[in-house]
């Protein structure tokens, strides 16, 4: 949920520091990133957008979504995104490079690796706005269908299982809605997992 403080719009329970450097505990603790380090981390490549006279806008995908949008778990490995905004994506990487340097991160904490699992024509809903940046995340059945198609460990399982918790309506209601945002060649393997996930969120019913 997007709140508003100090006239920043921010996800809330969180806010942008603009104008400070990175809390020193942030720094060279990088295994995993939280809520609050993704949303610091954001906001400053807002500030460094916005010095560069540009506005970045993103789609966040992946461990970051759950964990921005959904608190599905506690810190993801990096932040997947698609970028929206500058036509220039490799401006952005250099932004979200500087940043890594400040924190003492790795570069590529914030790549694109995923992007090949989304599937157009889904809504999309804010989650964060600050000063030169904003950021999206897909509609929750492009989520679950990103996470069908790579079914790989029990993280994406969990992930899938609490995503179908946001969803209403009936096995063949929830797949008629997830199945066009399948990728295309995944369609087998989404179906059996999707079966499977719901047998064990729902049952048989």
């Amino acid at each position: 949920m997007v709140g508003s403080m100090n006239g920043e719009r921010t996800l809330s329970g969180a806010m942008c520091d603009n104008g400070r450097r990175a809390p020193r505990e942030l720094k060279n603790r990088m295994s995993t990133i939280s809520k609050d380090e993704a949303i610091l981390a954001l906001c400053r490549l807002g500030e460094v957008a916005r010095l560069a006279g540009a506005n970045v806008e993103l789609l966040l995908l992946g461990g970051g979504a759950m964990v921005l949008s959904f608190n599905a778990r506690q810190s993801t490995k990096d932040l997947d995104v698609v970028i929206l905004a500058p036509d220039d994506r490799a401006r952005v990487y250099e932004w979200a490079k500087q940043i890594a340097f400040e924190l003492s991160w790795p570069d590529d904490w914030l790549n694109d690796a995923v992007k090949g699992f989304v599937v157009s024509g889904s809504d999309c809903k804010e989650v964060l706005s600050s000063p030169g940046i904003r950021v999206w995340v897909p509609a929750v059945e492009q989520l679950l269908a990103m996470k069908l198609c790579a079914w790989r460990d029990d993280v994406d399982i969990g992930d899938a299982r609490r995503l179908l918790r946001e969803l209403t309506g009936s096995n063949e209601d929830i797949w008629r809605r997830v199945e066009p945002l399948l990728l295309p060649g995944r369609e087998l393997k989404a179906r059996y997992a999707f079966a499977d996930l719901w047998e064990s969120t729902h049952g048989d019913t």
